[in-house]
């Protein structure tokens, strides 16, 4: 079960710093994949859809057809389609407010700087599938594309063993605006979306979490198309007092622990009686969960109680962590907000659990994990846009800076600068 530490204890590294996978073999079987996509196409999918996902399908299967969509719908139950549109709305009203405009500033000489903000054309998303189903995972990539402006948004997914997707899936998918679905997923689909097939067209970004060959894959592709990050096993740091409820802490720490035996749940306070408090109720309250057996590898191998000095100290140690989603269950939440350095998302106050943030409450939830919150934001509308300068000199403007950029041309030894410029200033001077 999950242990308790002190913050003094030199054990504190331990997760503090993340335990790194050996990638190097999955690195070369993702590039033989990516290689393989490359020169054979449509043919290469086929086959490691029948090798990985035990499905044999033909290159006309791969895109979902608009009769499967609509068999989707009669499969998907009135309130739960309901949860999905509400979903939607809240996702696109949250990102509507991240939009950028374009922007040009004139000035007295006629000179005129200046930004073009565009969406990107063409982008693919990569949602998990095959035997689970996260229709929040789509509306969480296509929604801010389509705020942004994206025309063509496409998706792939594996398909199940019956070589279908699933239903809410699907009709996630037609909700928030994709355009394009296909049957096809792992390291294969995200060398098909950066290159192209018979079937794919390629596309110019790939957002979208997926497992390691899937991550690396995405590493692999980067600089042929772009990315949104390498995201790895999620993770949940809870800053809590002694005020907190035990109950609702442990029960946030689980929603993390069962995703996956690799993510990360870690609770700092500086109550020591509140820490043994939530250690027993993750002991009673995981015995309650379907996938308790996951909850408790995550639990045993990356949870930490860790008793710290005082609140501080906690936020101290959670900057330096950086998580990917940071629960404050303290008194007056928003009196600490501004300790937080780094962090995914912030979720104040006992009724903000993170799993609000993981379906409706409108932020994102493709959000920097292992550390990388230090640098690194969640995905959001800027991820789907580019930003072009616009620079327009009037020949006042020229001749007066004229003689700056010839003396910084000079001094990096680059005459041919100096003289693009030299010759107009030149030229404006023997015609006065």
């Amino acid at each position: 079960m999950i242990k308790i530490l002190k913050s003094g204890d030199l054990a504190l590294s331990g997760f503090l710093y993340r335990r790194e996978t050996d990638k190097k073999e999955i690195a070369q079987s993702v590039a033989q994949i990516i290689d393989t996509v490359v020169r054979e196409g449509d043919r290469a999918l086929i086959h490691f859809t029948e090798q990985f996902d035990k499905v044999k399908l033909t290159p006309g299967q791969l895109k979902v057809t608009a009769e499967e969509i609509n068999e989707a719908y009669n499969l998907v139950d009135g309130p739960v389609l309901e949860s999905l549109k509400l979903a939607r709305d809240r996702i696109e009203a949250f990102h509507r407010r991240q939009r950028a405009d374009s922007w040009f500033e004139p000035d007295a000489e006629g000179t005129v700087m200046g930004q073009m903000v565009r969406p990107l054309f063409r982008v693919g998303i990569y949602v998990p599938g095959g035997t689970a189903s996260y229709p929040s995972s789509v509306l969480m990539n296509a929604v801010p594309a389509k705020v942004a402006g994206v025309k063509e948004v496409v998706m792939v997914t594996p398909p199940g063993k019956d070589g279908k997707i699933n239903p809410y899936t699907l009709v996630a998918a037609r909700e928030a605006g994709v355009t394009e679905i296909y049957k096809v997923g792992g390291a294969q689909a995200v060398a098909a979306l950066a290159y192209g097939t018979q079937t794919i067209s390629p596309v110019d970004k790939i957002t979208g979490p997926g497992n390691i060959y899937v991550t690396l894959a995405k590493q692999q592709v980067y600089g042929k198309v772009d990315i949104d990050m390498l995201a790895g096993p999620s993770e949940v740091l809870v800053i809590a007092d002694s005020n907190a409820n035990p109950a609702y802490a442990a029960a946030d720490l689980l929603s993390q622990a069962e995703h996956d035996p690799l993510a990360a749940a870690v609770l700092l306070t500086p109550d020591e009686k509140l820490a043994r408090q939530v250690q027993d109720e993750l002991i009673k309250q995981v015995k309650k969960l379907p996938r308790q057996n996951v909850a408790k590898r995550s639990l045993g191998d990356y949870g930490t109680i860790v008793i710290t000095r005082d609140l501080d100290e906690a936020f101290k140690i959670a900057n330096r962590f950086a998580p990917e989603h940071l629960e404050l269950l303290v008194d007056d939440p928003f009196t600490w907000l501004g300790k937080v350095q780094n962090a995914g998302s912030i979720f104040l106050g006992p009724y903000a659990p993170e799993p609000v943030g993981d379906y409706l409450a409108g932020p994102n939830h493709i959000l920097p994990t292992g550390g990388t919150a230090k640098f690194y934001s969640g995905l959001n509308v800027d991820t789907f846009i580019k930003k072009s300068t616009v620079i327009f000199f009037s020949q006042a403007t020229l001749q007066r800076l004229g003689e700056h950029v010839i003396r910084l041309a000079e001094i990096e030894g680059l005459e041919a600068h100096a003289n693009a410029v030299r010759m107009r200033v030149k030229k404006w001077e023997e015609n006065k």
